[in-house]
């Protein structure tokens, strides 16, 4: 099973360069972007259920031993995002393939948008597997490189505006993050994350403090809690709508992968906590106020996308099983339902020409079909029981409230708080968008909606109305994968079975 781990990340890297030569044959392009990210699903269901089983697979790149070379590590975490991610990228793959149909060359070229859409699906997976700092930040670079060509697609004024100030924020994170490997370097004699758990042990605390949050810093750039989250939403609406919806669904979530990482297997002595549970908080409440002052749906949901990072930060700075099982569920919960409300968000500026809540009405009478795939995962996003979103929620209140303390009552309150306004912003545009008397549609306007596109956000629904349904066993591999956090030995057992040098 071993051999299954390295191709999550090669086949789309090998997708990418088949795509690119075949440039004049877009049919062959679309069918092969497909296949690969089939492929990747299949092997990253497969990773997931020998990672439950049996515990981490590991391979040894270019069979070098670890710490020599690289290492590629799929626990159930990494297993756990990794089929998260191979399942959106998928839908929203088909979804833009349906936009490109109707309208050829308008929104996504063919000849660049599947190579380069199969490379950042690489650098997700990479980063997911990797098994040392270095090769993180590899996987974050070659995922940033692809995202700069995806946000400037079409080449508009506003496109590259938003583009510019994602490339300078991108790079200082990624400065910041560089200088904080040379230093772990300098510090341990080694970047492997396995090796560092004992070599990092060792360090004066002050040290520890030092490398910690200089990594913390990195990873909440590219996670954009708050005060780091004002690139966002200028960023992320003005690209096209496959591309927000895979930009809000997965790029922000590995920035939290990196932090829980960082949380559990490197510093797991919460000397952070305080600091992440006033973060967690701030992120909390300033994204969503931002949301709820927004008349623009995607910008309203580029900042409940902020404001809901904070409910992550919150489980992982508990510090306890039952915290980072809720953050590691609320993650894949989010990363389904937030790209599948920019999908919707899509169809509805197809639909109508636009997506300024001044300008919509009546969608719930004209186009139904498209009222329930905005209202369903709408529901979960704010929290409604049954749906995930409120599982999630409550799985991390009640871990808050176990682990009590000041800090811990404020954040579930903020989090309740944070909820009921998440619920006003969706109300909001479900009242303005789709219930009120119908607008006159934008020049833009089509009546006809393409039907991959639709499919493409149904299964998304589907995908999310399955994570309730399977709520339980779905808890049940978030938990297991936070004890194995917390234990830190399955990893590095895995890693050097006979022991760190």
């Amino acid at each position: 099973m071993n051999i299954l781990v390295p191709l999550p990340v090669v086949v789309p890297l090998l997708g990418a360069a088949l795509t690119l030569v075949l440039i004049r044959r877009p049919v062959l392009q679309r069918a092969i972007s497909v296949a690969v990210l089939v492929v990747t699903l299949a092997v990253a269901i497969l990773l997931l259920w020998h990672a439950y089983r049996t515990g981490p697979l590991v391979v040894y790149v270019g069979e070098w031993p670890a710490p020599l070379g690289i290492v590629l590590v799929a626990d159930q975490l990494a297993a756990l995002m990794l089929v998260a991610s191979a399942a959106v990228t998928l839908c929203v793959l088909l979804y833009s393939i349906g936009e490109g149909r109707a309208d050829p060359g308008q929104h996504a070229p063919v000849v660049i948008y599947h190579p380069t859409y199969l490379v950042l699906t690489a650098g997700v997976t990479n980063a997911f597997l990797s098994g040392d700092l270095f090769n993180l930040f590899v996987g974050f670079e070659i995922l940033l490189a692809a995202s700069y060509v995806l946000l400037t697609l079409g080449g508009t004024e506003e496109r590259i505006r938003a583009g510019t100030t994602y490339v300078v924020v991108s790079l200082l994170s990624s400065m910041i993050f560089l200088t904080a490997i040379g230093l772990v370097y300098a510090a341990t004699g080694t970047l492997n994350l396995a090796q560092l758990v004992e070599r990092l042990d060792a360090l004066p605390a002050d040290l520890q403090l030092v490398l910690h949050f200089m990594l913390l810093l990195a990873f909440g750039i590219k996670a954009a809690v708050f005060p780091l989250s004002a690139w966002l939403p200028d960023s992320y609406p003005t690209a096209p709508a496959p591309v927000t919806a895979v930009f809000a669904g997965l790029l922000t979530k590995v920035g939290v992968y990196a932090i829980i990482r960082t949380e559990t297997l490197l510093f797991p002595d919460g000397r952070a906590a305080e600091v992440l549970l006033m973060v967690a908080l701030l992120t909390m409440l300033v994204g969503i106020l931002g949301a709820v002052a927004q008349s623009d749906i995607k910008r309203l949901l580029s900042f409940t996308l902020v404001s809901h990072i904070g409910y992550m930060l919150f489980g992982v700075a508990l510090t306890s099983a039952a915290g980072l099982a809720g953050a590691i569920f609320y993650v894949v919960h989010h990363i389904t339902i937030q790209t599948t409300l920019f999908l919707a968000a899509g169809l509805v500026e197809r639909r109508t020409g636009s997506t300024n809540l001044d300008r919509l009405g009546g969608l719930a009478r004209t186009a139904p079909l498209l009222g329930l795939l905005f209202f369903l995962p709408a529901l979960s996003l704010a929290g409604v029981p049954p749906f995930s979103g409120f599982l999630g929620k409550l799985g991390l209140l009640q871990a808050g409230v176990a682990a009590g303390g000041v800090l811990a009552w404020l954040l579930v309150a903020g989090g309740t708080l944070t909820s009921l306004l998440t619920l006003y912003a969706t109300t909001k545009i479900w009242n303005l968008a789709f219930w009120r008397s119908p607008r006159a549609p934008g020049p833009e306007a089509s009546e006809r909606m393409p039907r991959l596109m639709v499919w493409a956000t149904v299964a998304l629904v589907v995908l999310g109305l399955g994570l309730t349904v399977a709520a339980g066993p779905l808890y049940g591999v978030s938990s297991e994968a936070a004890e194995d956090l917390r234990r830190r030995t399955p990893y590095v057992d895995a890693v050097f079975p006979d022991g760190p040098p």
